[in-house]
C-alpha cells in the first residue's frame, strides 16, 4: 500500500503532531506545576506567584516529610496493600472470568451469576452495614481489611470476561481434542492470549489500592496503621509557638499547607508513575491477531 504524500495529508500530519503535543502537555503541565509549588518557597505559593518555575526554590517540604518516620511505614503499608490487593484481584478477576466466559450450555448457571454481578455495580449494602461486616470479622486495625473488602473487582471481571468471550473457539476446539483439561486451558491458552486486558485490569487494581484513603480513614483507629493516601490526607502544620522553639518556629513558618501539600502529592504519584511505562505497552496492541490461520 502506497501512502499518499499530498499537500493535504502533509497538513493534517502537521496538524495531529500539534494536537498530540498538545494533549501531552495537558498531562504533563498539571504534574510540572504541582512539583514547582512544591519547590517554592512559603510566600510566593501563598501568593500565587508560582507558574511553570519555582520560586524561591527549597527543599523544606520535601525535608519535612521525608524526615517522619510515620511517612515511612504509611508508604510500607500501601506497598503492602498493593501487592496483596493487586495479586488478590488479579487471581479471582481470571477466575471468575474464565467460567463466565463460557456459553450458557457448558455453564448453565452462567446467566445467573453474571446478573448477581451487574446488580452489585448498581447496588451495595451501604456504608454502615459494610463496616459491621468488617469489624465483625475482626478486621478492624488490619490490613486484610484494606483489601479483602475489594477482592472482586466487578468491572475489572466484566472486561476480562468479554475478552475471553472474543477469543477464537477454535484454539479451545482444539486444546480439547489434545485432552486438554480447563485448568490446562486457563493457564496455557487463556492467560497467555488475554495479556493486554490482564495487564490493564492489574494496572487498575494497583492505582486503586494505591489512591484509595476512605477505606483506611474508617477502618484504622490507629493512625500507625493508616496507608500512605490516608496518612498524607490527615497530615496538617500547626504551628503552637507555645511547645516550640525558636529553631522550629522558624522551620514550620517556612512552610505552608500549599507548599506541602503539594510535595505529597507529587511523592504519591511517584509510584504509579515508575510502573505505568511497564504496564502501557500492553495497551496499544493485541496478541490475538492472526493466532488462527484460514
Amino acid at each position: 500500500m502506497v501512502r499518499e504524500t499530498t499537500l493535504g495529508s502533509k497538513a493534517f500530519d502537521v496538524l495531529l503532531v500539534v494536537l498530540l503535543v498538545g494533549i501531552s502537555l495537558l498531562c504533563v503541565l498539571p504534574i510540572w506545576y504541582t512539583l514547582a509549588v512544591s519547590l517554592s518557597e512559603n510566600s510566593a505559593a501563598s501568593a500565587g506567584l508560582v507558574r511553570l518555575w519555582p520560586v524561591g526554590f527549597n527543599f523544606n517540604s520535601y525535608q519535612e516529610i521525608m524526615g517522619d518516620s510515620k511517612f515511612f511505614n504509611s508508604f510500607g503499608i500501601s506497598v503492602k496493600r498493593v501487592i496483596l490487593g493487586a495479586s488478590l484481584n488479579f487471581v479471582v478477576t481470571v477466575l471468575m472470568a474464565y467460567p463466565l466466559s463460557k456459553n450458557t450450555k457448558s455453564f448453565p448457571a452462567r446467566n445467573i451469576f453474571m446478573w448477581i454481578l451487574v446488580f452489585t455495580m448498581l447496588f451495595n449494602g451501604g456504608l454502615i452495614p459494610w463496616y459491621q461486616t468488617v469489624k465483625s470479622l475482626g478486621l478492624i486495625n488490619s490490613i486484610w481489611a484494606l483489601v479483602l473488602g475489594h477482592s472482586v473487582p466487578v468491572f475489572n471481571v466484566i472486561l476480562v470476561v468479554n475478552f475471553f468471550r472474543n477469543l477464537p473457539k477454535e484454539l479451545e476446539e482444539a486444546a480439547l481434542v489434545d485432552g486438554a483439561g480447563p485448568w490446562y486451558m486457563l493457564v496455557k491458552v487463556f492467560i497467555p492470549l488475554a495479556v493486554p486486558v490482564l495487564a490493564t485490569v492489574t494496572l487498575f487494581s494497583i492505582v486503586y489500592h494505591w489512591n484509595e484513603f476512605f477505606n483506611g480513614l474508617v477502618l484504622m483507629s490507629k493512625a500507625e496503621n493508616y496507608p500512605l493516601q490516608t496518612y498524607i490526607q490527615q497530615l496538617v502544620v500547626i504551628i503552637d509557638a507555645n511547645t516550640m522553639d525558636s529553631e522550629q518556629i522558624k522551620k514550620m513558618s517556612e512552610l505552608s499547607n500549599q507548599t506541602l501539600n503539594a510535595a505529597k502529592i507529587f511523592i504519591a504519584m511517584i509510584p504509579v508513575l515508575i510502573v505505568y511505562p511497564f504496564l502501557q505497552r500492553f495497551f496499544i496492541h493485541g496478541i490475538t491477531l492472526g493466532s488462527v490461520k484460514e
